[in-house]
């Protein structure tokens, strides 16, 4: 199969690791889960083992498949044909929009603690999280179009933002034991999960946090030899996202009770705490600021990867050709750069209007679930599909073969069947909890309606330009 030519080969191994790090180890997940007590330290197991593991698997032979650009559009294209290869690519593009925006928000929050308890006052303000929002995107927008080697950088200072202030919260919660004993003690009986329907959408967020390592491939005509990098990438970024995962939600745990955490600024209130509570608060500052680069480098990541997605499907004609095009100077794919850009800052506005800071960022976590986890079914399907095909030359499967292989692309189809499952139960707080769940089913009928409407389009347009040019 035929990749877009013209682009540059700027990201390297390092770029990717770190890549896979700030795409996937996001804070905010390791506040929520803390907040629910020592029985998420086994559902953090439950979905590396479920879920992570065979996504793993499954990008890494879909990689050595097909290392060219487009990454999931590619794979579920090939295995089940253009409309779910759109269909796949046209829900995981649309699910980022309101990814951006939550991203934001929480990086807006934790900042605001660098500054002191007069700029708490900006916390309940539209205003400053919308500009932000609007301000971050611009800037990560711009770098963009200038090159992917441009925008790695955000990505690979970002990775920082979760790695240090992981690594000091370890740290902290060390001391804080030795002196205080723990805020939390996890005992067998604790360790236990007991599932109930208020814990639902809970439960699919956590396979939601170990979502991100698929998008690397998208960029697979940016990265140097993509066929070596991307497997090694995927290990090294996921141990360090693993550990932090698990390692920072037992120091939370540790650390701090359960109600110090939760909402867009959950993180780092919990820190604020914590610091002030072992008389270093200067601390808080560069956790602070760390965790609000974190946010901007996390998006910053997936902007990279997914603006890429409509490139390579206006290629093959199912959005405008436009968005095919690359940049004569820069050598990027600009107007898919734009459109997704303006995209999420219209997102980002619109999704603060007519509710509070912290409503507005609770549905910006409910629509990313389902929309976020609907194409991967695509994916691991792609995996069971495709080993009826013989290996490209030079492509390796994974350990165990073709067995193996069906074993984990099953496994995680499952799972993600529970997790979408599990996201469509409406909350114990929610009033109107039929209101609520059509809300969701409609909000994804609405997504995918649209996309077989553009799809629907193209196809027809094709044929009609098709039947224009004059048989030889």
């Amino acid at each position: 199969m035929s990749s877009p030519g013209g682009l540059k080969r700027g990201i390297r191994f390092r770029d990717l690791a770190l890549f896979y790090v700030v795409v996937s180890l996001g804070l905010r997940w390791s506040a929520t889960a803390a907040a629910a007590g020592p029985s998420v330290l086994v559902i953090w197991i439950a979905a590396l083992l479920c879920f992570f593991i065979p996504l793993a698997a499954t990008v890494m032979e879909l990689s050595e498949r097909f290392p060219q650009e487009g990454g999931l559009y590619i794979w579920s294209r090939e295995a089940f044909g253009d409309f779910a290869g759109f269909i796949a690519a046209w829900t995981y593009w649309m699910s980022n929009l309101p990814f951006f925006a939550g991203y934001f928000y929480f990086g807006a929050a934790s900042v605001l603690y660098a500054f002191g308890s007069r700029a708490q006052a900006l916390a309940a303000n539209p205003l400053y999280f919308i500009s932000f929002s609007v301000l971050s995107l611009t800037l990560i927008t711009l770098l963009n179009i200038r090159s992917a080697e441009a925008g790695k950088w955000l990505f690979n200072i970002g990775s920082l933002g979760s790695i240090l202030p992981l690594s000091t919260v370890m740290v902290l919660a060390a001391v804080s034991w030795v002196r205080f004993g723990p805020a939390v003690r996890i005992t067998p009986a604790g360790l236990i999960p007991h599932f109930s329907l208020g814990d639902a959408v809970f439960w699919s967020t956590i396979c939601l946090a170990f979502t991100g390592i698929e998008a690397g491939s998208s960029m697979g005509d940016e990265i140097q030899n993509p066929r070596r990098t991307i497997p090694w990438a995927i290990l090294v970024g996921g141990s360090i996202l693993t550990f932090g995962y698990i390692g920072g939600t037992a120091a939370l745990l540790v650390a701090l009770p359960a109600q110090a955490m939760g909402g867009p600024d959950g993180f780092v209130n919990g820190i604020r705490q914590l610091t002030a509570h072992l008389g270093v608060p200067w601390l808080l500052v560069p956790i602070a600021l760390l965790v609000g680069l974190n946010s901007i480098g996390g998006a910053a990541a997936n902007f990279t990867s997914n603006s890429r997605l409509p490139f390579v499907v206006g290629i093959h004609r199912y959005l405008p050709a436009a968005f095919g095009t690359i940049h004569a100077r820069y050598r990027t794919p600009w107007v898919s750069i734009v459109v997704l850009g303006v995209l999420g800052i219209a997102v980002s506005v619109l999704s603060q209007a007519g509710t509070s800071v912290r409503g507005a960022y609770d549905v910006l976590v409910s629509m990313t679930v389902l929309s976020t986890l609907l194409p991967f079914l695509f994916i691991f399907g792609a995996m069971i599909r495709l080993q009826s095909r013989p290996l490209p030359p030079g492509a390796r499967r994974v350990l165990g073969g073709k067995p193996v292989a069906i074993l984990l692309g099953s496994l995680g189809l499952a799972s993600t069947l529970a997790t979408l499952a599990l996201s469509l139960v409406p909350s114990v707080d929610e009033v109107n909890k039929s209101l609520a769940v059509a809300k969701v089913v409609g909000g994804m009928f609405v997504l995918v309606g649209a996309g077989v409407v553009v799809f629907i389009g193209a196809l027809l347009k094709g044929r009609r330009v098709a039947s224009a040019v004059p048989a030889d």
